[in-house]
């Protein structure tokens, strides 16, 4: 197969996702929305998705595509930015000449140790050993590899490195790797947001115009505590009489996606506490992306509570970009990069995970100290200018200016696909090989004497066998 054709300027992309392309959609097809949308400002770009498509692109083509369909896909783009589970389905995927940039920004194979929690073990075995499998497919083909933090660079950094990605071909071309693996942040739109009406205060039954909302802004899933939440609220009112939480979005728009287990107990626990329709207020849908700017116009403070997981070190909650669009203060639970943001920037209030006296206490201080609440929201005003898509995605958009396979991409054809990426190992001269000997035993011999040579001998020698 010959590498297509690449246009002097503008450049075919295809971008690839599995979510639903709707009015109401979930962070990653938000994520390939908006990558999507960046990138036809200066190329041709389509947007496909496995899944249901219902809306027209912006600047570009969006459509469904099938599996059959896929492969005329790839065959007619320059570059492809993939994210979630392609390549386990098109092991042809290795073998195609575009270049292929991988998202990153979600690493599913942490979080699906979460998701598959309370089904039966080898249910969670089979499913981490397709997450893993997924992984290693793209670890071993990606040009270039996109994630969200820094705390999530040193994550894949590792992983590359296992996958023999980090080798001499891909360190001579770029000691700092960035040409390998680049930040690129979930980000907010660079418009502010402007409210047609009002969706939560004096439109919701139970919540009056002049109450105060705690928006937890988002999905509600299992790696996620907002049973702490609950309970904390259930203090809070004793001190805030007016107090509201308002859950945005109970129904994920991915039909796929079920009601996790933690949800419905979030809703037993507002029922036993008395909360549900007095102080807890659940949204049973999913909100429209472009009216989300009602609804958190709406809120007072944004919340984000999670357990102390390993999810939650290397996760990006994206939820918090629109409570930083929106200009509101943050409560987070410490542990993940987000909080110590929080923390660094005054942009609210970080507490100590499954702390309810804490996280009371942080929520009605912001609720009710004008002068605190006026700093954090001059403080996430300033923040969130950092992460706008077009600041965000800049390294994705220069990149796409002149695409180029990795580095080692000459590497990366062998019989076995699921090997790491072979390093070359040149011969070493018989005349080399005596000379680096001996001055390995010199230099052993001035560390540790004569008893250090002997045991460095014997390890050599096991090793062999």
């Amino acid at each position: 197969m010959t590498a297509p054709a690449v246009p002097a300027t503008r450049r075919r992309v295809l971008v690839v996702t599995l979510d639903t392309i709707a009015d109401r959609m979930a962070g990653p097809a938000i994520r390939a929305w908006e990558i999507s949308r960046a990138l036809s400002e200066e190329h041709d770009v389509r947007l496909v998705t496995f899944g249901r498509c219902t809306r027209d692109g912006d600047g570009f083509r969006a459509e469904r595509t099938t599996v059959e369909a896929f492969r005329d896909d790839v065959d007619a783009s320059d570059v492809v930015v993939v994210q979630g589970f392609v390549f386990n389905a098109f092991a042809w995927l290795q073998d195609c000449p575009q270049v292929i940039v991988v998202d990153l920004y979600d690493p599913f194979q942490i979080e699906t140790l979460e998701v598959d929690r309370y089904k039966p073990a080898a249910e969670r075995e089979r499913a981490l050993a397709f997450a893993l499998g997924e992984l290693r497919d793209q670890l071993r083909r990606g040009d270039f590899f996109l994630c969200a933090s820094r705390r999530q660079r040193d994550l894949w950094f590792g992983h590359l490195s296992a996958a023999g990605r980090i080798n001499p071909d891909t360190y001579d071309a770029d000691p700092s790797l960035a040409s390998l693996l680049t930040i690129v942040p979930f980000g907010t739109s660079a418009e502010p947001p402007t409210q047609a009406r009002h969706a939560i205060k004096g439109a919701t039954p139970g919540i009056a115009r002049d109450d105060k909302v705690v928006l937890w802004g988002g999905g509600v899933y299992n790696w996620f505590d907002p049973l702490t939440l609950v309970r904390a609220i259930d203090r809070v009112r004793g001190r805030v009489p007016e107090v509201r939480l308002y859950f945005l979005g109970m129904k994920h728009p991915n039909p796929d996606v079920p009601e996790m287990a933690v949800a419905s107990r979030t809703r037993e626990l507002a029922d036993e506490l008395g909360l549900t329709g007095t102080h807890v207020f659940f949204n049973d849908d999913w909100v429209p992306y472009e009216t989300r700017a009602d609804y958190l116009m709406d809120a007072d403070v944004g919340v984000s509570c999670h357990y102390p997981h390993v999810e939650t070190e290397f996760s990006f909650r994206t939820r918090i970009l629109d409570y930083l669009w929106a200009g509101m203060p943050i409560v987070s639970t410490e542990g993940d990069g987000f909080a110590d943001l929080v923390r660094e920037r005054g942009l609210g209030r970080a507490v100590p995970p499954e702390d309810v006296d804490a996280l009371a206490d942080a929520l009605a201080e912001l609720l009710t100290d004008a002068e605190a609440a006026t700093s954090a929201r001059a403080a996430v005003e300033a923040t969130a200018r950092e992460f706008t898509w077009p600041v965000v995605l800049a390294p994705l958009v220069e990149f796409c200016r002149a695409p180029r396979r990795a580095a080692d991409a000459h590497r990366l054809a062998t019989s076995d696909p699921a090997a790491p990426v072979p390093v070359a190992v040149p011969p070493v001269g018989r005349w080399r090989a005596l000379r680096a000997d001996a001055g390995a035993v010199w230099r052993h011999l001035r560390a540790g004497g004569v008893r250090q040579v002997v045991a460095k001998i014997r390890w050599r020698l096991a090793r062999r066998r």
